[in-house]
C-alpha cells in the first residue's frame, strides 16, 4: 500500500514524522481522511482526535487548534498542542474537565464573554484528551 508522510509539529517541536497508510483529522468543517497521493489542500484543525494507521496499527493523538496542509504526498499539521492517547493522564484530564464545566457554569451567569470562551476551550481540550486516551484502551 502506498504511504503518505505525516508531520505533526507543535510550538515545542515535532511530535510525529513518519510514513503512514492513512490519516484522519478533526477539521473545522468536519473530520477528514487523507491517503497517499491526495490532492493538495489546506484545512483549519479544531481540538479533537487525530488518528493515523501504519502497518495495521492505529495511533491516536489529541490535537488542539491549528492548520494542516496536504502537498506532494505529505500532510503537515501545525497545532497548538499534541499528546499521544497512551501518554494522557486520565485522572488529570477528568479533573480538568470538571474544573472547566464549573467555570463554564459560572461564566453563563456572568457578562464576561472571555471567561466563557476560555472555559469552553478548556472543556474541549479535556474532552479530546479523554477521547484519545479511551480510543487507545479499546
Amino acid at each position: 500500500m502506498a504511504q503518505i508522510h505525516l508531520e505533526v509539529v507543535t510550538p515545542t517541536g515535532p511530535v510525529v514524522s513518519e510514513e503512514v497508510d492513512i490519516v484522519t483529522a478533526p477539521g473545522v468543517g468536519g473530520e477528514f481522511g487523507v491517503l497517499a497521493n491526495h490532492a493538495p489542500f489546506l484545512s483549519t484543525i479544531k481540538t479533537g482526535t487525530l488518528s493515523y494507521k501504519k502497518d495495521k496499527v492505529t495511533k491516536y493523538l489529541m490535537v488542539s487548534g491549528g492548520f494542516s496542509e496536504v502537498s506532494n504526498n505529505k500532510i503537515t499539521f501545525l497545532v497548538e498542542s499534541a499528546e499521544f492517547g497512551q501518554d494522557i493522564n486520565v485522572e488529570r484530564a477528568l479533573r480538568a474537565k470538571e474544573r472547566a464545566e464549573k467555570r463554564l457554569a459560572q461564566a453563563q451567569q456572568s457578562t464576561e464573554k472571555i471567561n466563557r470562551v476560555r472555559a469552553e476551550a478548556a472543556l474541549q481540550r479535556a474532552m479530546a484528551r479523554l477521547r484519545a486516551a479511551e480510543l487507545v484502551r479499546h
